[in-house]
Formats: C-alpha cells, structure tokens, sequence
C-alpha cells in the first residue's frame, strides 16, 4: 500500500482531478443504477402488478427530503400520470425513454471521468520518468560501473511501462468498483435487507482466495522485471560488439545466451499467468453460486410468500445484484495486475532512493573563475575496498601543463576524474584557488573545465548540436570559428549538409580523428580556463593524430592543463610531468629531467623510441 500511495503522490496537487473525477463517476453510477431500479415499475405495468393503495398514494406529490423514499415516490407519482394519461404501452414508452437517457448520461460521465483519468495517468508517469532520469543524470561515475546498463534502461522504460499499464490503470477500478458495489448494495439492502445479508456472506471467502492468489505474483513480477532487464543488457552488449561477436564467431554463443534468458522469461510469465488468470475465473464461480444461491432461497421466499419482495421486486434485485459481479470481478483482475505494477514502482523507487554520493553541499561556494591553482594532498582513493590511488601531491599551477604518464592500470585515469569530481577522494583533500572541491558548487566548478577523452562521446544529432552541447545562446559563428580551431572545419563543409549533417549513434559516420575533432572543437567552444585530456590521441592513425594534436596544441595555449599521455612524444613540451605507477607518483620532472633519470620514464620512453 506504501508503493501504491507513493505512485499516486505524483498526480499531486489532488485538487486538479480527484473532486472532478469523484463527480463524474459517481454521477456514472447513481445513472447507471437508475437503468436497473426502473426495471421495477416496467415489470410492474407488464404483468399488471400495481397495488391499488399504492396507486392512491403516489397520486400526490410526496414531501421532500434526502431519501430514496422520496425520489421513488416523485418517480412514481409522474408514473402514474402517464399510466393514467396514456395507458400501458404510453407508459412502456416513458419507461423506455427515461432508461435510453440514463444510459446515455451514464455513459457520458463514464467517458467524463475517463479523460481525468487519462490525465492524471500522464500526469503521473511524465513525472516519474522525470524523477528517475534526473536522478540517474545526479549520480556519480562509479554507479554505472556497479550498474548494468541493461537493468537500468529496463528500469526507466518496461517497468515505468508496467506502471503505467497496472497500477494508474487501476485508478478507475480502485475508486469506481467499490463505490458501485457500496451503491448498489445500498440500494439491495433497501429492496431486502435479509436476502442482501444472505448474499454478502461469500464476499469474504471470495477476497481471501482471491488475496492468496495475488501475494504469490508479486514475487515472480519482480523475477520478470529482472529476467526483462538482463535481456535488454544482453541486446544492449550484442549491437554494441557485433565487430567482436563477428570477428571471433561468436555468434551462436550470444544467441544461446540470449536464448536461455528469453527461455527463463517465458517461463517466469507462464507461471506467473496461471496465478493471474485464476482470479477472475474463481471470482465469477463465486459470484454465480451466489446468484444460484439467491435464486433458490429468495425465489423459495417469494414461491411461498414468506418473501417481502414481489415477483418483479424480486427479478429485478436479482439484475441489479449481478451488476454487482462485475465490478467485484474488476477489483479481483486489478488487484492481480497491481502486483505487478507495484513490483514494478519498487525497481523504479529504488534508484530513485538511492542517495548521491557526489553533490553540491548546502552552503555551496560558487566559483566565477579560476585563479591561481588545483592542489592534490595527500589524496588517496580506493574503489571497492581496492586501494586505486595513494598519498598523491603536485599543484598544478595557473597556466601550466602537467602530464600524467605510466603503465596501464596505474591510476592515471581516475587521478583526472577526480579534479571534475566524478569520484571523491577517500582520503586527502583537492583544492581549487585554496578551496575544497566539495565545498563548491558542482556546476559552477565543471564550467570552468573542459574535458577530451580518449573516446569521443557523441550523441544521434547534427553537427553544430553536437559542438554547442550543453551550451545556450551559441551562434553559427561561434560555433565555426572553434571547429577552425579544432581542424574540423574542412571536412564538416563537405559533408551533405555542413554542420546540419547527422553524425548517426555515437558518431558512426564520421572517421575517428573526425569525431576526436568535434569533441575538441565543443570543448574550444567552451573556452574553458581549466582542460583535462585524457589520451586523447592514442586511438588514431598517424595523420589524424597530427591533425588532432595540432588542435589539441591550439587548444591548450594559455589554459591550465592536466593531460594523459600515451604516446611520450606529445608531452614533451609540459611543465612537469608524474609518472605514476601501481596509483603512486614514482618520478616527477621535466621531460629532460626525467630521460636523463634512471627509472620508469626513461624505460617507457626507450621502448616507445624503438
């Protein structure tokens, strides 16, 4: 109930749909009701069952009040006139017209309250979508790499889905069927208060069977939901490596991976379908052994004339209690897809719940500007209790290139990550302009940084959209003048479109020193004072390594610069460069203070002079 009330909290402020919508269906009921309580009085003029003290006492126009008596008399009495103006079948007539109106208002409200309905369900799932994407954008790096990515596209798609396709689904059942069920039972209890008690003494039994069924689902949703998102991870890992899958045929194997999953879905579906598809068979089992039972213990009543209902008295209550069925077996069908939905909202609400462990404290400080320098002391970081860095220190002064060089697996990568707070230190403290990077706002502090990686991350779009990423107000200009910069500028002009050309997923049409181009030319567009490139050159053949570290060189004129160096010849020219090796710094120094050195540097450097 906590999960379902959750989901419903989204659809806040109530006061935009819950009175409109309570009016709406309850007016559909009360109508729809009318349709079966005029029964009575057409059965009556049909087998001509109209008691004649009665006929005397609806001539008059009874006193008001807020009473079922009352509106039965002002029908009556408006009934009789007709009788008496125009006989049986003018009176057939009447009935027929009033019923034909009533369906037609009660249909009318139904479709009213529908389109409420229908917008508190967009309400509720846009803004779910929103909590989760939006927190999924606040976490740090390291999630995603606990994370699979297929789960968590799961989660923000099949069981938002599933929500929306259950639990706000059910909105109508969980209000409307209940209330026509209580409406209806009052109006029963008025016709035959011990014929309706004799009939709701199976209600229990019903909703216990029906209770059992339904506690088992929720279990195998949540297996479902899980088997659902492996499979998307699965496709997710098979169109991104299909060069790999290809290249060491690997074909067969992906596919009896993907096989066994879509083999333990359907299995966990089934199962889950048996349960589910139990409960409305039993419910209206039920439900007829109760209009069975009422047949013969009411019609032996009225057969004997022990009963207090009259023939059509009777026929009639027996319609309106199998309208009854209906809804009861609504309720049953909704509260087995709920479980479901509410297996669904609880993977969805536990990445929501999850707290972000990287964020800008209360009392953030927020930097205009970089000034004077980043410092590292004594930080270390440890990932998952494994010790990554350790007691590193250097300052990396205004204006200045430091270089970050080593073996693979040393720690380089993550020491960057940690100067745009993608990660914190466990130990130790970074300092910006003499300030603790988490005393700063995270926003202003990534501003003031440009970031080139060794992978270019593009998005499905054009061009110019993929420089400007992230940035408002940028002119056509602008935008052309960094791609100059960035030596990209030629061959974005002979692409069909120019800078309105698609670039496909990820960049797909473009080469890789082009997409290196674009992701240095959005960072040229930035104008950063502070740049991190980590091996932004190593995966390119050699001419677009020129061209890219022409750019890179342009680039980092006048900037403060801490870059990751594969290849040592692009890092000659910094101002110090630290060789780290096992998450320590081992060497410091110039590129000529470190050749002449015994040690590390010199050895990679002798094996990549080779």
């Amino acid at each position: 109930m906590k999960t379902y009330l959750r989901i419903l909290s989204y659809a806040k402020p109530f006061g935009r749909f819950v009175p409109t919508y309570i009016v709406y269906t309850l007016f559909s009921i009360i109508f729809g009701l009318v349709n079966f309580t005029l029964l009575k009085p057409l059965f009556d003029v049909i087998f001509e069952q109209v008691d004649p003290q009665s006929l005397e006492q609806y001539r008059s126009l009874p006193e008001f009040s807020l009473s079922i008596e009352y509106f039965s008399g002002l029908f009556n009495h408006y009934f009789l006139q007709v009788t008496d103006s125009y006989g049986k079948v003018g009176t057939l007539v009447f009935v027929c017209i009033i019923i034909v109106c009533s369906v037609f208002l009660s249909n009318l409200f139904t479709y009213l309250s529908g389109v409420v309905l229908a917008q508190v369900r967009a309400v509720v799932i846009k803004k779910m979508r929103a909590d989760i994407f939006g927190k999924v954008t606040q976490f740090h790096i390291g999630y995603f790499s606990n994370e699979r990515k297929g789960d968590l596209m799961s989660k923000m798609t099949n069981d938002v889905q599933e929500v929306e396709n259950t639990i706000v689904q059910s909105l109508r059942v969980v209000f409307r069927e209940p209330a026509t069920i209580i409406l209806y039972f009052a109006v029963l209890f008025f016709m035959s208060v011990k014929l309706t008690l004799f009939t709701i003494l199976i209600i229990p039994i019903s909703g216990a069977i029906i209770g059992g069924i339904t506690r088992r689902l929720k279990k195998k949703a949540i297996q479902s939901q899980q088997s659902l998102g492996r499979i998307v991870n699965i496709l997710d890992e098979t169109l991104g490596g299909m060069r790999v899958i290809k290249a060491f045929n690997a074909e067969k194997f992906m596919f009896g991976k993907f096989d066994r999953e879509t083999d333990h879905y359907a299995s966990v579906n089934v199962n889950m379908a048996r349960k589910n598809e139990l409960a409305s068979p039993i419910s209206q089992f039920l439900g007829v052994s109760v209009v069975a039972g009422i047949l013969v213990y009411g019609g032996s009543l009225v057969l004997s004339g022990n009963s207090d209902l009259s023939a059509s008295d009777f026929i009639t209550y027996i319609i309106i209690f199998t309208q009854v069925l209906n809804p009861a077996k609504e309720i049953s069908r909704a509260v087995s897809s709920i479980q479901r939905g509410i297996a669904s909202a609880e993977r969805v609400f536990e990445v929501v719940d999850t707290p972000t462990q990287i964020q800008s404290p209360a009392n953030a400080i927020s930097p205009t500007d970089f000034q004077d320098a980043i410092e590292f002391k004594q930080v270390n970081f440890a990932y998952q209790d494994k010790a990554v860095l350790q007691n590193i220190d250097f300052r990396l002064s205004r204006g200045k290139t430091i270089a970050l060089v080593g073996p693979s697996g040393g720690g380089k990568s993550t020491l960057a990550d940690l100067v745009p707070r993608f990660y914190d230190p466990t130990q130790g403290k970074i300092l910006m302009d003499g300030k603790d990077l988490r005393q700063l706002d995270l926003g202003a502090m990534r501003r003031l940084m440009g970031i080139v990686t060794q992978e270019s991350i593009l998005f499905n779009d054009t061009v110019f959209n993929n420089i400007a990423f992230g940035m408002e107000d940028v002119t056509e200009e602008q935008v052309i003048e960094a791609a100059k910069i960035a030596n990209a500028h030629e061959f974005i002009i002979k692409m069909e479109n120019g800078y309105q050309s698609s670039i496909g997923e990820r960049g797909s049409l473009l080469s890789g020193g082009q997409r290196q181009r674009l992701s240095i030319a959005r960072a040229v567009l930035k104008n950063p004072p502070i740049l991190i490139l980590d091996e932004a050159t190593s995966a390119l053949d050699s001419e677009s390594e020129l061209l890219v570290q022409e750019a890179l060189t342009k680039l980092m004129h006048n900037r403060t610069t801490l870059v990751i160096a594969h290849r040592l010849s692009t890092i000659q020219h910094a101002d110090q460069i630290l060789v780290i090796e096992h998450g320590r710094i081992v060497q410091s120094g110039t590129h000529q203070e470190l050749i002449q050195a015994e040690g590390l540097y010199q050895k990679l450097s002798s094996i990549q002079s080779v």
